[in-house]
């Protein structure tokens, strides 16, 4: 491994040029996937933001606290971490830890705009990005080659791009290698403002070498590996896969064709409508939920009848809102079934927020749909009719419920009353109970 200016490479000659193919569209979704990524990943992205706007906040411990838990700590900088402070601590605990800890409201539409911002930079470089989380995007660089020259050469683009953006504030870290995940774990060992870069001939040998926590399991499995000596990607992949699958199941499976390198999950991006934006400012703050709920219900219709929703369902909505004081609020939701039924939309983000409703007085109400599918049928695509809609709604609802059902009990335990003898004096032989399979 050799350093050389902003990149670190991990085998193989930095000056050999390969053949790649354009990035290539998969099925009829309009749908472009890379093979080779670049993953971009910013640690602590909204603390970042947070430094960003308040520069002092760089050199005192801080904290942003939970957005779900308004007593719990979401993101902690290292300086804070030196006084004991973990993440999920409780307010008081952490002071106890760390009087001077300076604690941030968390903003989460801020955060959202300044990673919009981070996107638009790299779609500068390559048509194919594709979001992973807050603070972490992966960009397809299949072709880039033709363009940018070798990937020494690509992940240098993508550096001076995000700096010439005024992106560099982020201490981003870059990663380049076959599929998101060989990406990611070299964007993890990567320095601030620099890239590693795993050639395929590296690429197990690489992965070797990593610790078990660049995979994404949950803390049972995580513990569960440990207690099985397991401390590297290379002690699961000497292991067989069928010890793994009889221990984790499918999940076992997984894990060990990433750590094997076996698996290369391609970047995906999608050609799709522009976000449809609707927001509503209130003269007088408002606090009320029912009030907030009618709200979005009027936004989201107003958002439905834009011309550029037209031949398109909604798939991923946010709201967001302006609270009093300066801080914010933010819920999200990806639709199961995708729709262009009003009532099915807001349905999730009401129960958001009856759940977590906003800590603070709304000012400003904002409903954005995010993600599209196609219409698959002239229901979706040219109804106006809104009874129409919600009825088909409704029945696309209760035929993924009757589907669960069967896939936990064998059985919807649903069923529909009919007419057998209604003229019987006997109330039971009136009706008769069908077993309803919409």
């Amino acid at each position: 491994m050799t350093r050389a200016g902003h990149e670190t490479w991990v085998g193989g000659d930095q000056h050999r040029r390969h053949s790649i193919p354009y990035p290539r569209s998969r099925g009829g979704n309009a749908s472009l996937t890379s093979d080779v990524a670049a993953c971009i990943w910013i640690p602590l992205f909204a603390l970042r933001c947070e430094e960003r706007r308040r520069p002092e906040l760089t050199t005192i411990p801080t904290a942003i606290l939970a957005a779900e838990h308004g007593r719990r700590l979401w993101l902690v900088s290292p300086r804070a971490r030196r006084f004991g402070v973990k993440q999920n601590m409780t307010v008081n605990q952490a002071v106890g830890l760390c009087p001077t800890l300076t604690l941030c409201e968390p903003d989460p539409v801020y955060y959202e705009e300044q990673f919009a911002h981070l996107l638009s930079a790299l779609h500068n470089v390559g048509p194919v990005v594709e979001p992973a989380e807050l603070g972490r995007v992966f960009v397809g660089v299949d072709g880039l080659d033709l363009l940018h020259g070798p990937p020494a050469q690509q992940v240098q683009a993508i550096i001076q791009t995000l700096v010439a953006k005024r992106c560099a504030y982020e201490r981003f870290r870059v990663g380049w290698g076959r599929g998101k995940f060989v990406a990611w774990v070299a964007a993890t060992q990567a320095k601030p403002h620099h890239a590693v870069i795993v050639r395929d001939d590296e690429r197990a040998a690489f992965l070797a070498t990593q610790p078990i926590a660049t995979l994404q399991l949950d803390p049972d499995q995580h513990r569960l590996l440990r207690q099985l000596g397991l401390v590297r990607l290379g002690d699961i992949a000497r292991l067989p896969e069928a010890a793994l699958m009889s221990q984790f199941g499918n999940d076992g499976r997984r894990m060990w064709r990433l750590a094997s390198g076996m698996t290369s999950s391609p970047v995906v991006g999608r050609e799709t409508p522009q976000p449809i934006v609707a927001t509503l400012d209130f003269p007088n703050p408002v606090a009320d939920r029912f009030m907030l709920s009618h709200a979005i219900d009027r936004l989201i219709e107003r958002a439905l009848r834009h011309p550029r929703r037209t031949g398109w369902r909604v798939q991923q909505v946010r709201v967001s809102a302006d609270l009093e004081q300066g801080a914010s609020w933010v819920a999200a939701a990806t639709l199961q079934a995708p729709s262009a039924d009003a009532g099915h939309i807001a349905a999730p983000l009401k129960v958001r927020i009856d759940q977590l409703p906003p800590t603070g007085a709304v000012e400003k109400l904002t409903v954005e749909f995010t993600a599209f599918v196609r219409g698959a049928d002239d229901l979706q695509l040219f109804a106006r009719d809104a009874a129409s809609a919600a009825r088909a709604g409704r029945q696309r609802a209760l035929r993924a419920v009757v589907k669960e059902l069967k896939v936990k009990y064998n059985r919807s335990g649903l069923y529909h009353i009919v007419e057998v003898h209604p003229w019987s004096r006997i109330p039971e032989r009136r009706y008769a109970l069908i077993d309803y399979d919409p």
